[in-house]
């Protein structure tokens, strides 16, 4: 995803994993437990790509349910 900022086209690797009907991003994690660090992650990737919906998903839990978060900017 590039980053335009007054014209100029910044290609800086930002990717998001999924990208559900161009309005849902979708960030797939399998790590211990969900960061602050992975919740900003996924904020940036709304902001920059204009999603209002987003969802992080951690698969490393128990029950896939308590590693759901959604974010709506």
């Amino acid at each position: 995803m590039p980053v335009v900022y007054r014209d100029l086209k910044l290609d800086c690797g930002y990717r998001v994993d999924l990208v559900a009907g161009s309005r849902l991003a979708v960030e797939l994690k399998s790590v211990a437990a969900l960061d602050r660090f992975h919740e900003a992650q996924m904020l940036t990737y709304m902001r920059l790509g204009g999603w209002r919906l987003g969802l992080l998903i951690n698969f490393n839990m128990l029950m896939l349910k308590s590693g759901i978060r959604r974010f709506i900017l």
